[in-house]
């Protein structure tokens, strides 16, 4: 099987090591030639993933025709702000009823659209071989093979099985779901909340503090989920509580990384500067803001990250306005109540 893996970031390299191991032909696609050439010459991708061999059946190429002439699954793994430009880019080329698969999480700023929402606007005759991938996973662990689990979420049951056994391998265990709207959720805002939990380690705070802010935040990503019409109870497992566990807590965290030098007091240009990588949190902070607003979702963490990277708020004024909210119930039935209506009214 020929796969085409569409970016090659640390994420996309990881994935494409993996499949490679599985055997068959594997291209990684790259709008930069010289990031091409230099994963051509050297088999690893020094900029991204260093230290990370590839396979000889690894070929990097900067021509997006070439990586999916032939393919029999598409990956796309750029980042959210590119899926769009990249999905219109790929679309003539892509025939048959291949898998598609996106393991890349965040919601489009101007549209605020999630990634199977777009994909679906530039790939709509595809919409059935759509996967979505997601769950706890750091590319440089996976790429050392350490024991690692995700979901595969998709609408079509054997397009999900088809991509499950893709990817399994003996250190990657994959599940099943059929809820995208939840794990797409899941996915997104948990990079959100890994900002505000590095920014709480970065101002001295303890373990209540941030155990707190992980509930909480998880609360406000399953309230989104349902306003969608998504289940609570996808966000309990792997592409929820599992990733924003990972993402807030794992020193490899970009997103917690950009929390944390905000908490030590440095500017947001500042960090984004030294970082040298795309932290997802930082513009899905600002589209999830707004789609809040516009469902009507209280997603008070979510707002003051948004203050903070967009208003410039002080960090200290966020976390007093937090603690300073008006006392309530931590699951309020009314919002349940009209959250599970809006679930039960868009999947009829």
């Amino acid at each position: 099987m020929k796969v085409a893996v569409l970016g090659a970031g640390a994420w996309g390299t990881a994935l494409a090591l993996l499949l490679a191991e599985k055997g068959g032909e594997v291209l990684l696609w790259t709008r930069r030639r010289e990031l091409c050439d230099a994963i051509n010459a050297a088999h690893e991708n020094v900029r991204y993933l260093p230290g990370a061999r590839l396979p000889e059946n690894v070929r990097s190429t900067d021509s997006i025709a070439s990586a999916l002439d032939g393919a029999q699954m598409i990956v796309f793994v750029v980042p959210s702000h590119a899926t769009r430009e990249v999905a219109r880019e790929a679309a003539p080329f892509i025939h048959g009823e291949v898998p598609i698969v996106s393991a890349t999480k965040g919601i489009e700023n101007d549209s605020l659209m999630f990634m199977d929402e777009v994909l679906a606007e530039e790939l709509p005759g595809a919409r059935s071989q759509f996967a979505f991938l997601s769950g706890p996973s750091f590319a440089k662990e996976l790429a050392h093979r350490l024991p690692t689990a995700i979901v595969i979420a998709a609408r079509d049951a054997a397009i999900g099985s088809s991509v499950m056994r893709r990817f399994h391998t003996p250190y990657l265990r994959t599940y099943a779901s059929d809820d995208v709207v939840g794990v797409e959720c899941g996915g997104a805002l948990k990079n959100v909340i890994a900002i505000a939990a590095g920014a709480v380690d970065g101002m001295g705070f303890g373990h209540n503090t941030r155990a707190a802010l992980i509930t909480r935040g998880l609360s406000e990503v399953a309230k989104l989920a349902m306003a969608r019409g998504g289940s609570a109870l996808t966000l309990s497992g792997l592409a929820g509580m599992g990733d924003l566990v990972l993402t807030c807590t794992g020193e490899l965290s970009r997103n917690r990384t950009v929390g944390h030098e905000l908490g030590r007091g440095k500017t947001l240009d500042e960090v984004l500067a030294a970082l040298g990588h795309v932290a997802e949190g930082v513009k899905t902070a600002k589209s999830a803001h707004e789609l809040a607003k516009k469902l009507g979702v209280s997603m008070p963490i979510t707002s003051e990250v948004y203050a903070v990277l967009y208003e410039q708020k002080p960090v200290q004024q966020a976390v007093k306005d937090l603690m300073a909210r008006e006392l309530g119930y931590e699951f309020d039935p009314e919002a349940i109540a009209r959250a599970t209506l809006r679930s039960t009214d868009r999947r009829d």
